[in-house]
Formats: structure tokens, C-alpha cells, sequence
């Protein structure tokens, strides 16, 4: 089963290497459906936050003052994440983030993220609508997704609105690999499963005229019995 992790992120600032992250926001989605597994977790980033920031995403330095620190809340992150693929709008900036906290870590830092190993959104929606806006905002507009709730940016919000573009992005619900994922209750509680598929593929109609088919069979009937022919399509089959 395919697992993924739609991950946003907000920070005191732009630059990584003096900025810090102060929220973490994580959906996971499996086959491309989200499983109901969230992350979420505030961090103090034993910085003021910058004025350009706090006007995006709201978060004072005030309310961030008694939240835990970056390695305290790494662990369950990490946790979380398993081995999952990352799925980021513009990858760069929040990967960049993660990994500037990764390494003031020290010896103790988990092995930085991969930018290549990243799905990054902001990339498939250039390639899918070059030329036109494709920020979060955007795409919500274009895909006829509700933003309503988005009046500043938020790490789980954004996150929960990604993983509706992402899957958009994809072509649409339920088309990935012609899956889908249904949630069924058990002893252990709820589990996932994929849900079989209704209906098979329609075979195509032969597109010879009488004249080809009778030559056809003719053709097949002088190669003898034990023709491989007839091994691989059957007696009496037409391409």
C-alpha cells in the first residue's frame, strides 16, 4: 500500500539558517485516500517572530512562548512520518527548514531529507498549468476546492487543503490506479482495506471486416495442430 505524508510547516521567517520552524502540520494518505491520521504540533523557536511572518500565519511569540522545542517533538514526528513519501508545496522551503533544524541537532540529527525524494506540488501543478498561479490559493480556485477556512495560514489546515489539491492534481478522486481505500471496524478497530473494483475493463470490438476474418481463419487452419499459433491465442482466436 502505497503511504504519503502531506506535510506543511510555519516558521519565525524566509531565510532557514536564522529562521525557525514553529509549526508542523502532517496528513498521511494511503493510496492517495486520507487515512485519518493527523500530526500536529506548535514549537517554541526560542526566537522573536518576524513581523512579515506573524501577519501570515498569526502565531506571536507570546503564544509559541510555552510550546516545546524542536527535539522534543521530533521523535513522534519522525514517528509519524516513518518511511512514508513527503508531499510539500514548493518542497524547498520546507524541507530546507527541517533540515536547518535536523542539523542544529548535532550528533543527534536524523539523516537530513532528500529534496529528490520529495513529491512537491508547486512542481506538478507548473508542469500540469504552466504559465499560470499555482499557489495554494489558486489551485483551490481552479479545482473548485473549499478554502473558506484559510484566513491565515495554518501548518494542519494547509496540509488538509494540499492533500485535496494533491489528489486533484492526480486526476482527480479515486482515479489513482483505479483504487480506492474503504475504512472497515474490527476487534482492533478501524482498519483500512482496498475496495475491489466493480467493473473490469470492456473488451474492444474487432475492428476486421467479414472478408479479413474468413482469410484469418483460413490462413490459421493451413498451419496445422500443432501450430504454436494456437498455443498462444486458441483455437479460433483473432487479433
Amino acid at each position: 500500500m502505497l503511504r504519503e505524508i502531506v506535510l506543511d510547516t510555519e516558521t519565525t521567517g524566509t531565510e532557514a539558517k536564522t529562521d525557525r520552524l514553529i509549526e508542523i502540520g502532517g496528513i498521511e494518505l494511503l493510496n492517495h485516500i486520507p487515512s485519518g491520521r493527523e500530526f500536529h504540533r506548535y514549537i517554541n523557536p526560542q526566537r522573536p517572530v518576524s513581523e512579515g511572518a506573524f501577519r501570515v500565519h498569526g502565531l506571536s511569540d507570546a503564544f509559541l512562548s510555552d510550546k516545546p522545542l524542536f527535539a522534543q517533538i521530533l521523535p513522534d514526528f519522525l514517528d509519524f512520518c516513518g518511511d512514508a513519501t513527503l508531499v510539500i508545496h514548493n518542497a524547498a522551503f520546507d524541507v530546507g527548514f527541517l533540515n536547518a533544524e535536523y542539523a542544529r541537532l548535532g550528533d543527534k540529527a536524523p539523516p537530513a531529507i532528500q529534496l529528490a525524494s520529495v513529491v512537491d506540488t508547486l512542481a506538478l501543478a507548473r508542469r500540469k498549468h504552466p504559465g499560470a498561479a499555482n499557489n495554494l490559493d489558486a489551485l483551490c480556485s481552479r479545482y473548485g476546492i473549499d478554502n473558506s477556512r484559510r484566513t491565515k495560514h495554518g501548518a494542519l489546515l494547509d496540509a488538509q487543503i494540499l492533500a485535496e489539491v494533491y489528489i486533484e492534481l492526480l486526476g482527480g478522486k479515486q482515479t489513482t490506479l483505479g483504487l480506492t481505500v474503504e475504512r472497515h471496524a474490527g476487534p482492533a478497530g478501524p482498519s483500512l482495506r482496498a475496495a475491489p473494483i466493480e467493473h473490469g475493463p470492456r473488451p474492444t470490438r474487432s475492428r476486421l471486416t467479414e472478408a479479413e476474418l474468413a482469410a484469418h481463419a483460413a490462413f490459421t487452419a493451413g498451419l496445422g495442430e500443432k501450430a504454436i499459433w494456437r498455443d498462444y491465442l486458441g483455437e479460433g482466436s483473432v487479433v
